[in-house]
């Protein structure tokens, strides 16, 4: 057989990545051909493997959030004490490492950036986390999981009012986003407006049973007022949420220094929701907070949630693309609803099913064209720089960069791949 050479395998890898999709056979069977050790495919497999394991990780982290904020909601919290304490706790916890690693990066500090970093506070510490939690207190923390992911769809419509992202009905993937935006709306909708009856899970029917006492009209009225009015919350979270990235992005060209971003929103949305508290809140003993759930709910939001799984999803966000990382949100849906019942005893309702259904569906269209167009882009980025002339009167540095990169390694790819067959004619002759 032939020997196995390094070289070999790292030009058929680049070659792999560059090469368009109708030749990958060819470059499959002869990567193949060349042989690569048992070691080097366990390896590769466990390399593959992570960006997977850690999404799968943190759809649990979310999960195990949205169950531990319930109780401690159910337990009297307030929500708006609890948004205070989780972004402290988020505060202390990403700011060492701001300082430490980004101290020789960071841009220079200017009023107007200050001014979108105290907006994105409003958007994301106060707005979006006060109305979430408000809405997951009404209704479950199941339901609440399903709405949000309507995120994307909502962030879509965003950016087409903001005229970020321009829609072209004639394409496909454009045909998709639009498609998915209206299903996930249609199945937050029906969420919304009907519960229908109870989907009995086989390891929690002995504890619904317990519990099956009959409400009286008044009370049912009552709780479907609430359970209205909780998915009215999780959608305005949702709204503001979506505002947050679209504004995020605009920050980010200016200020690029992510790390120490997220510390200065999560800081100056602290000193927000103090505020809000202080007005909502007359009563001082809401402050007070022992080693209890209430603690616990406070400082696993703030270091898993906002802390360890930022860090963790940009991570897996700069490897495999946004797409990637938005495509496993579904996941953590599944696991609140078996932990809820299990824990908490949740009753299930058939129009939770049927509208979770619909909004996945609608994900995952969306992202499918989110997926197309990402490839697009990627596949023509001379074309995009030029397109950001015409629309801007100057180059977009950021795809300008990718052009030359890509022309740089398409030409020393070309060279390689000469010198390679070269070399092989030479060996048969």
């Amino acid at each position: 057989s032939s020997p196995r050479l390094p070289s070999d395998r790292k030009l058929c890898s680049a070659l792999l990545f560059s090469a368009p999709r109708s030749s990958h056979l060819g470059l499959i069977v002869v990567l193949d051909h060349r042989g690569m050790g048992s070691e080097g495919g366990c390896s590769s497999f466990v390399r593959r493997s992570k960006p997977y394991i850690a999404m799968v990780c943190l759809q649990f982290g979310y999960a195990g959030m949205n169950i531990i904020t319930k109780v401690s909601l159910n337990r009297g919290m307030s929500h708006y004490v609890l948004v205070v304490y989780r972004h402290a706790f988020a505060t202390l916890s990403i700011a060492p490492f701001a300082l430490i690693l980004e101290r020789k990066v960071r841009p220079k500090m200017t009023f107007s950036i200050f001014m979108q970093i105290f907006v994105l506070a409003m958007l994301g510490p106060v707005i979006d986390q006060n109305f979430y939690y408000a809405g997951l207190k009404y209704t479950s923390p199941t339901f609440s999981c399903a709405m949000s992911n309507i995120l994307p769809a909502m962030t879509f419509v965003m950016a087409v009012l903001c005229r970020m992202e321009k829609v072209d009905i004639k394409k496909v993937r454009y045909q998709a986003k639009v498609v998915g935006t209206l299903v996930t709306v249609a199945g937050a909708m029906f969420m919304t407006l009907y519960k229908g009856p109870i989907v009995e899970m086989v390891w929690s029917k002995n504890a619904h049973t317990r519990s099956s006492a009959k409400p009286s009209p008044a009370d049912q009225e009552a709780t479907d007022k609430d359970w209205v009015k909780g998915s009215i919350f999780v959608i305005i979270a949702t709204l503001a949420w979506a505002g947050l990235f679209i504004i995020q992005a605009f920050t980010l060209k200016r200020y690029s220094a992510n790390l120490s971003l997220t510390t200065l929103i999560c800081f100056v949305g602290t000193l927000q929701a103090i505020a809000v508290t202080f007005v909502m809140e007359h009563k001082t003993s809401v402050w007070t907070i022992g080693f209890d759930m209430n603690l616990l709910a406070a400082a696993y939001a703030g270091i898993v949630t906002s802390s360890i799984a930022y860090y963790v999803q940009g991570l897996v966000i700069n490897k495999k693309g946004p797409v990637f990382a938005s495509a496993f949100s579904p996941l953590m849906m599944i696991i609140v609803a078996v932990m809820g019942s299990f824990i908490l005893a949740e009753k299930i309702y058939l129009g939770g099913i049927l509208g979770g259904i619909l909004i996945v569906a609608g994900l995952y269209s969306v992202l499918w064209g989110k997926y197309k167009e990402s490839q697009e882009k990627e596949a023509s980025p001379i074309p995009l720089a030029m397109k950001s002339v015409e629309m801007n009167g100057e180059p977009d540095e950021l795809e300008l960069q990718k052009a030359n990169n890509n022309k740089e390694m398409n030409s020393s790819l070309k060279q390689a791949v000469l010198t390679h067959v070269k070399v092989k004619e030479e060996t048969n002759v």
